[in-house]
């Protein structure tokens, strides 16, 4: 079960892969599709949250387009 950290809002728009940074910022970067190159540019900031992240879970931008968090299954 997934965790609220913090309220983003952000609107996802297609052709881009969206993903929490090492500062806790929402960034999002190109993707490749159909033989296209993606990921040539550096990755832009969406949003800065500043999140401090813990270790054992796992942080991802859910459908509401706000910061989530799920704890890691580990063998």
């Amino acid at each position: 079960m997934a965790q609220v950290i913090a309220k983003a809002g952000v609107k996802r728009q297609e052709g881009y892969l969206y993903f929490i940074d090492k500062q806790g910022d929402v960034s999002r970067a190109k993707m490749a599709r159909g033989g296209k190159k993606g990921g040539k540019g550096k990755p832009e900031k969406v949003a800065k949250v500043g999140v401090k992240k813990e270790k054992g879970y796992l942080y991802f931008l859910d459908k509401k387009g706000d910061v989530s968090r799920a704890k890691m299954v580990r063998r």
